[in-house]
């Protein structure tokens, strides 16, 4: 399975959050070109709205925005790629990634990559085994088996891992759903299973109307 945008930007989360020598590691700046349609908004008023795939994330307040530096390494950024192929939709931490702290720098990574890059895959759930395969190359132990999770009215698949870091616990959590041809994972990493769950309540999803009878 290739790499993707979401293997390098919740790979650049774990990093971040662990404090593991991100401050050396400068993701480059995509060279200047065309817009391409993107399939979220600009952040406006500390939410990210992404009406294409009918979710909005409300980003915690005084946290650090750094969609911009994983955009550059996505596929759909490179020379002669396919637009929209994969992208990092969010990137968002408490502290600058460089910055040194005492505690979990928490983070939050929304991606998505085209199903047709995917052949193996054929419903969410596939997705949870390279998350997984990440997540345990990053020292963190599976929680439970994937199951289902319900945001509102949407269902997602959910994953949950934990690793300890000295005297501190690091939980970490993906949700995955595929939508309109895109498989789009929400990655959450903290330093507890509590504050993860704050995280997550900050993602909805937009309601169907309901036909008139």
């Amino acid at each position: 399975m290739k790499v993707g945008s979401w293997l390098l930007a919740i790979g650049y989360c774990l990093s971040a959050a662990l404090g593991s020598g991100v401050a050396q590691e400068k993701s480059p700046k995509p060279a200047a070109s065309a817009p391409k349609p993107q399939a979220c908004s600009p952040v406006a008023e500390g939410v990210l709205k992404c009406t294409r795939f009918g979710f909005s994330y409300k980003i915690p307040f005084g946290w650090v925005d750094r969609t911009g530096d994983m955009q550059g390494e996505d596929d759909s950024q490179q020379p002669n790629a396919p637009p929209g192929k994969s992208q990092t939709l969010l990137a968002t931490f408490e502290r600058p990634p460089a910055a040194p702290g005492e505690t979990i720098n928490s983070a939050v990574v929304i991606a998505g990559e085209s199903v047709s890059d995917y052949h193996a895959i054929k419903q969410a759930s596939d997705y949870l085994g390279p998350i997984s395969e990440l997540a345990e190359q990053r020292g963190f132990k599976s929680v439970s088996e994937p199951y289902s999770f319900s945001v509102g009215a949407k269902q997602l698949v959910r994953a949950d891992f934990s690793k300890e870091r000295g005297k501190l616990m690091m939980r970490q959590s993906s949700l995955v759903m595929i939508e309109k041809g895109y498989i789009i994972s929400f990655t959450f990493v903290s330093g507890g299973e509590d504050d993860v769950e704050e995280l997550i309540r900050n993602l909805s999803f937009a309601t169907k109307a309901q036909p008139h009878k």
